[in-house]
């Protein structure tokens, strides 16, 4: 079923796109809680319409993107961790963590935007990458020290 979003969604897309999902998903979350309509030809006419001021606002935001991915690059993330012998961590840093320390310093982020292969299970410098619009991703210095 092909949905057109009104609002932003985490995993789908912006105001404006264009989805495939799945029916009941459609039916029982995005249509109730009023996120999206069902896209027929009525509503995709509507959508052209509003085009232009809908591109407008990704423009906005995008810029304001850009300005968040520079904060972002110039500022540096600590964690403290408790560490055994030969400075082996107890636990790991996980996406969890890093979020926790970057809301701590300011910058609004959540778990999902970070982008990490695996955690980190060890003391030193990483370079973890972070979401933070569609295809704006910052490079956040992350210093993982003894407690």
């Amino acid at each position: 079923m092909e949905v057109i979003l009104k609002k932003d969604h985490a995993t789908l897309g912006y105001e404006g796109d264009v989805c495939k999902v799945k029916a009941g998903f459609a039916r029982n979350y995005l249509l109730p809680r009023n996120i999206a309509v069902v896209a027929t030809e009525a509503s995709l006419r509507t959508l052209k319409a509003l085009q232009k001021s809908l591109e407008k606002k990704k423009v906005v935001r995008k810029g304001d993107a850009d300005v968040v991915k520079a904060k972002l690059e110039a500022a540096t993330v600590t964690i403290t961790m408790k560490v055994g012998e030969n400075d082996k961590l107890y636990g790991s840093v996980t996406s969890q963590t890093i979020a926790d320390a970057l809301i701590k310093d300011g910058f609004h982020v959540q778990k999902r935007d970070i982008i990490m292969e695996d955690h980190i299970r060890a003391l030193g410098v990483f370079k973890v990458n972070v979401r933070i619009y569609t295809d704006v991703i910052a490079e956040v210095k992350v210093w993982v020290v003894k407690e």
